[in-house]
C-alpha cells in the first residue's frame, strides 16, 4: 500500500525574497536554516514511483524533460525542501563521449565498452553539450517554469574522477581497481582522460547555469577511495579544473562540492574554491567548524537517521542547531536519501529544520 501524498502548500514569495539557500550558499546569513536532500526526488517518493514505472529504461526517464519537470518539483511541493536538484544522473555524459551505457536492473550503471587503454583515451570525441543534451536543458526550462520562482534550482555534474571510474571499471567497483591500476601504471593516459573530462563537465555545468539553474553541485562522490597523496596528484588538479572554469564564467554562482567516505581529504576540499563543501556523517560537526571558520558547510546526517521515530528526528535536529548556531550553513543528509525511507519522515527532518511543530 503506498503512502499518502504529502502536500506542503506553496506560499506567495513577496517581491524582493531572498532565498534562503541562496543565502547561505552565498555566505549570509539566512533569514530560516534552508534544506534540501540529496537524491530528493526518489524511490521513497510514491509519486516518483509511479512515474518511473512509464519507462522501462531510466536513461529513457532521464531523457522525458516532462517527466524530469514533473519529479524534480516532487519534493518541493511534497516534503517542504528549500531548493529543488535537477533530475538526472551524473553518467548522462557517457552516450556523447562514445560509451554505450545502460542501467541494468539490480545492477546499475554497464557500460558496454569501457575505456582501458591509451588509445581509447586519445580518440575519444569532442562533446557538443547543447547538440547532445539538449534534454537536460529543455528539463531545466520546463522546471523553472514548474517552480515559478518558488525555490531555486540546482543543477549538477560528476567530478571527473567519478566518472572516470565507471569508464575504465565499466560499471560500480568496490576497489577501483580498474582505473587506479591505470592511474599507476600509466599516469600519463590517466590525466589525459581526466583533462577531457574536467572540459566537458565544465562545459555542461556552464550550459546549465545559462539556462536558468542558480546554483550547481559537483558530485565527486568516489574521491574517499584515495589517500590524501595521491588525491592531491590524481583528483585535485582536475577537480580544481573545472571549478575555475565555471567561477571564471560565473563567479556569483554557487558551486557546492561533495565527497563521500573522504573525512581524510576535508582540508583538500575546502581548497578547490567552492562556495560550499558537502559533509557526510564521518565527521564532527563541531570540529570541523573550528577548523574551517570561514568555509561554508552543507550535510551532514546519517541518512539512516531518518528510519528514526519522528520526535527523534527533531531532537537530532536540534542537537546539530546547537552546533551550527548563527553560521551560515545548509542543511542536508550526508548522502542520498535511502528508498526505503518513509516519506513523512523525510517531511519531518525539513520541519524540524524549518523549526515547525
Amino acid at each position: 500500500m503506498n503512502s499518502p501524498v504529502i502536500s506542503v502548500p506553496r506560499v506567495a514569495r513577496p517581491a524582493g525574497y531572498a532565498h534562503p539557500f541562496l543565502e547561505a550558499a552565498q555566505g549570509r546569513v539566512p533569514s530560516r536554516p534552508p534544506v534540501w536532500i540529496m537524491r530528493q526526488a526518489g524511490r521513497y517518493l510514491p509519486d516518483y514511483r509511479r512515474v518511473r514505472k512509464l519507462f522501462p529504461s531510466f536513461l529513457d526517464f532521464c531523457r522525458s524533460p516532462e517527466h524530469v519537470a514533473e519529479v524534480t518539483v516532487q519534493p518541493v511541493d511534497q516534503i517542504g525542501v528549500d531548493a529543488a536538484i535537477l533530475f538526472s544522473d551524473i553518467l548522462v555524459l557517457l552516450p556523447p563521449l562514445g560509451l554505450n551505457l545502460e542501467f541494468v536492473e539490480g545492477e546499475g550503471p554497464v557500460v558496454r565498452n569501457p575505456i582501458r587503454d591509451a588509445a581509447a583515451i586519445e580518440t575519444l570525441p569532442a562533446v557538443d553539450v547543447n547538440a547532445s543534451l539538449g534534454y537536460v536543458f529543455e528539463g531545466i526550462r520546463l522546471t523553472l517554469e514548474n517552480l515559478s520562482g518558488y525555490v531555486p534550482l540546482i543543477g549538477f555534474a560528476g567530478g571527473p574522477f567519478t566518472v572516470a571510474s565507471y569508464m575504465v571499471e565499466g560499471g560500480s567497483s568496490k576497489e577501483l581497481s580498474k582505473l587506479k591500476g591505470l592511474m599507476f601504471s600509466n599516469p600519463k593516459a590517466y590525466h589525459l582522460l581526466l583533462e577531457k573530462l574536467a572540459t566537458v563537465t565544465a562545459a555542461y555545468l556552464c550550459e546549465q547555469i545559462r539556462q536558468g539553474v542558480h546554483a550547481v553541485t559537483v558530485m565527486d562522490s568516489w574521491a574517499g577511495y584515495l589517500g590524501p597523496q595521491d588525491y592531491r596528484e590524481f583528483v585535485f588538479p582536475h577537480t580544481r579544473s573545472v571549478i575555475e572554469q565555471v567561477k571564471a564564467s560565473f563567479p556569483n554562482v554557487p558551486l557546492i562540492h561533495y565527497a563521500n567516505g573522504a573525512p581524510t581529504l576535508l582540508s583538500d576540499f575546502t581548497r578547490l574554491g567552492a562556495n560550499v563543501v558537502g559533509l557526510d556523517w564521518r565527521v564532527e560537526l563541531s570540529e570541523v567548524f573550528k577548523a574551517h571558520p570561514s568555509q561554508i558547510f552543507q550535510g551532514n546526517l546519517d541518512p539512516c537517521y531518518l528510519f528514526a521515530p519522528p520526535e527523534k528526528i527533531a531532537a537530532k535536529v536540534s542537537e546539530i542547531k546547537e552546533v551550527v548556531g548563527k553560521r551560515p550553513h545548509i542543511w542536508n543528509l550526508g548522502h542520498g536519501i535511502l528508498p526505503e525511507t518513509p516519506l513523512e519522515n523525510a517531511r519531518a527532518f525539513v520541519r524540524a529544520v524549518h523549526g515547525e511543530s
